[in-house]
C-alpha cells in the first residue's frame, strides 16, 4: 500500500530562488499546454493527448524555451500529466452528467507544488535531500521514512517549503479484533455524536481566530497593492490560515487514532458537503422585491461546518482505519435526524430543536439518536443482526 509523509524543508536563500524559479517554470509550462490544447480543438477541432505534448517536449527545450534543461525531464512530463489528470476528470464528469469544471490557467497563487516521480531524488545520512537541479537541501525528518519511496513532491505553503514522499510499504498487521460498532453523526453543537451516547465537542479553531484574522485583513486592504509592506501583510494573513488548518488537521488525527483503537466498523451519513454548506438563494415577490432568505444564519450555519472539517475527518478515519484493519461504511442520511431510533416512528423537528422526544418513552440528544440510526443503516447493509440499545433516558 502507498503512505505519504510529509517533511519541512529549509532552503538558503538562493536554493528558494531556484525553488521558485522551478515551480514558475512548471506553472508556465501547464498554463502554455493547456492553451495548446484549447487553442488545437477551437481552430481545428484536433484533441491533442498527453503522449503528443510529452514528445514534443525534448525540442521545446532545445528550440523554444532551453531554460527548461536547468530543469529535471521527469518533472516536466509531470507537469502534463497533470494537465492529462484534470482532463480525465473533466471528461468523466461530463459523461456522469455533473458539472464539468473545464481545466483553468493556474495563477502564481494557485499552482504551489512539482513533483519527481521516478528519480532525481535522494536522502542523505546528514538529513539532507538532494533534488536534480536543485542543490542538496536541509529537511527535518521527524520520523524516519518507512518502505520504498516512489515519488517526491516538493510543495510551497505560506512562505514555507515541504516535501512529500509517497512510500510503497506492506500492509502491517491489522489491530486485535474488537466487538465495538459505531454510528457517527458529525455536527455543529458537538463536533461528533457517537452512537453509544458520547460526545466530541468542536474546539472551533477557526472562530477562536477569526478577530485576529480580521485584524490582518483588515490591515492586509490598507496597503498598497505592490508594495512589500502588502506582501508582508499577505503572508501574514497566510501564516495566520496555515495555523488554523494545522491544528483542525492536528486534532482530527488525535480523534481519529483514539476512535480506530476502540471500534471495528464505522458508519458514517453519505453527505454532499459542497451543496450543504451552499449560501442561501434569494427570494422575490411576485414584483421582483427581494424578500428576506435566512442569509444570515444560513452564512454563521456553513462558516461552522466548513470550520469543524467533517470531510477531512471522514478521510483521516478512513485512511486510518484501512490501516489498521477497521472498516468504514456509509448510509443516506435521509430522516437519520427524524426517525426514533428506538420506535422507528417519524418525528420530524427542526434544526433549532435539538432533544428527541418520543411518544413511545424514548428521551436523548437529537444528535445520539441520529448516529443511533446511523448504525442500524450500516448494520443492515452489512446483513447483520441490529445490536443497537438506545441510550434512552
Amino acid at each position: 500500500m502507498r503512505k505519504a509523509d510529509k517533511f519541512r524543508l529549509y532552503p538558503t536563500k538562493r536554493q528558494e530562488q531556484k525553488l521558485l524559479w522551478t515551480l514558475t517554470r512548471c506553472r508556465e509550462l501547464y498554463n502554455a499546454a493547456l492553451s495548446e490544447r484549447r487553442d488545437a480543438y477551437r481552430m481545428a477541432g484536433k484533441s491533442i493527448s498527453y503522449y503528443d505534448q510529452k514528445r514534443d517536449l525534448p525540442e521545446t527545450k532545445t528550440e523554444i524555451r532551453e531554460e527548461y534543461q536547468d530543469i529535471h525531464s521527469q518533472v516536466l512530463q509531470d507537469v502534463l500529466l497533470r494537465l492529462k489528470k484534470a482532463f480525465d476528470g473533466f471528461f468523466r464528469r461530463v459523461a456522469n452528467g455533473e458539472t464539468p469544471g473545464y481545466p483553468r490557467f493556474q495563477g502564481r497563487n494557485r499552482y504551489n507544488s512539482f513533483t519527481y516521480p521516478q528519480g532525481g531524488y535522494s536522502l542523505t545520512q546528514d538529513s539532507r535531500v538532494c533534488l536534480s537541479k536543485i542543490g542538496s537541501i536541509k529537511v527535518n525528518l521527524h520520523r524516519p521514512v518507512e518502505g520504498e519511496i516512489k515519488t517526491a513532491t516538493v510543495k510551497y505553503e505560506a512562505g514555507q517549503w515541504y516535501i512529500i514522499f509517497s512510500c510503497e510499504v506492506e500492509q502491517p498487521l491489522p489491530l486485535s479484533v474488537v466487538d465495538s460498532e459505531v454510528g457517527i453523526d458529525l455536527g455543529i453543537t458537538h463536533f461528533v455524536a457517537l452512537s453509544d451516547g458520547t460526545f466530541i465537542e468542536s474546539p472551533g479553531y477557526y472562530r477562536t481566530a477569526q478577530k485576529k484574522l480580521e485584524r490582518l485583513q483588515q490591515s492586509l486592504s490598507r496597503k498598497k497593492r505592490g508594495s512589500h509592506r502588502r506582501e508582508k501583510a499577505r503572508k501574514a494573513v497566510a501564516k495566520a490560515h496555515r495555523t488554523i488548518a494545522n491544528q483542525r488537521r492536528d486534532f482530527h488525527h488525535k480523534q481519529a487514532k483514539e476512535l480506530v483503537e476502540q471500534h471495528q466498523l464505522f458508519v458514517f451519513e453519505q453527505l454532499e458537503i459542497t451543496n450543504i454548506s451552499k449560501r442561501a438563494n434569494p427570494k422575490q415577490d411576485e414584483n421582483g422585491t427581494y424578500l428576506p432568505n435566512g442569509a444570515s444564519a444560513k452564512s454563521g450555519l456553513n462558516k461552522s461546518i466548513l470550520d469543524a472539517g467533517w470531510g477531512q475527518f471522514q478521510q483521516i478515519v478512513t485512511s486510518k482505519a484501512a490501516y489498521a484493519g477497521r472498516t468504514v461504511a456509509k448510509v443516506n442520511p435521509r430522516y437519520t435526524s427524524q426517525v426514533c431510533s428506538q420506535c422507528g416512528v417519524i418525528r420530524k423537528k427542526d434544526l433549532s430543536e435539538r432533544w428527541h422526544s418520543c411518544e413511545c418513552g424514548c428521551e436523548l440528544d437529537r444528535d445520539t439518536n441520529a448516529a443511533i440510526n446511523i448504525l442500524r443503516l450500516g448494520s443492515s447493509q452489512r446483513g447483520d443482526a441490529p445490536r443497537v440499545e438506545a441510550p434512552c433516558l
